[in-house]
């Protein structure tokens, strides 16, 4: 089944930017490993940054010539973009760059428990802005209802899951800000792996959520 719910735009031009915090930039990478329709997005972006950028210095290109090369850039890329999104690593759970991140699949990780039967896996980077983990939610079971002190995007990258009328499977993105509450569940047929990036602490409404939450840093 084709991805669905691709990067929001403001994460790509971030991303193309290289303005986007290490956390993000790794889920946005990662998706880009997954979706051929992101990736020619991104091509776009970062030829047209090219070209903004040699027209500011030298001021030389006019508003009529700048739309016209726009229109050749995204007809050239709209006939030469990947058939498929698949790519040689795309056999495995854990695509580039993530997979360099952390070393492994699934099973070569040390999960730990944060309740509910969920496990984690804290991914090591230099950021301090936001925090990037593996999540393993297992089959049927619902995440604890919760809301968002900040951001949070979330890549499938196995099973799936259910959330605000939406199926999110493999390579989908959920986004959601301090407007959202909700309480997604996996899918019954596996159990769900995702890569969730946030940049605050979430706002869980139970006790039980919330203690496990002082342990674990959710």
């Amino acid at each position: 089944m084709s991805i669905q719910h691709h990067i929001h735009g403001d994460l790509l031009l971030a991303y193309c930017a290289a303005t986007l915090d290490e956390g993000a930039s790794i889920l946005v990478a990662t998706h880009l490993a997954l979706c051929s329709d992101c990736r020619s997005d991104a091509e776009i972006v970062e030829t047209l940054g090219g070209i903004f950028l040699e027209n500011a210095t030298t001021n030389q290109k006019q508003e009529k010539s700048d739309q016209k090369i726009f229109a050749s850039i995204i007809k050239s890329h709209q006939s030469t973009a990947s058939a498929s999104s698949k790519s040689s690593l795309d056999s495995f759970v854990f695509p580039e760059p993530l997979r360099s991140y952390i070393g492994g699949d699934p099973d070569e990780l040390d999960w730990q428990p944060v309740g509910g039967g969920i496990r984690q896996f804290l991914i090591k980077t230099h950021d301090s802005q936001t925090t990037a983990r593996l999540l393993m939610i297992p089959a049927g079971k619902r995440v604890p209802d919760h809301g968002h002190q900040g951001f949070e995007a979330t890549l499938v990258l196995s099973g799936s899951f259910y959330d605000r009328d939406s199926w999110y499977r493999r390579g989908d993105v959920s986004i959601a800000d301090s407007t959202v509450i909700h309480h997604p569940a996996a899918g019954p047929e596996e159990d769900c792996i995702c890569l969730a990036v946030t940049d605050a602490k979430l706002k869980f409404r139970s006790p039980l959520p919330r203690l496990f939450q002082k342990f674990h840093g959710i």
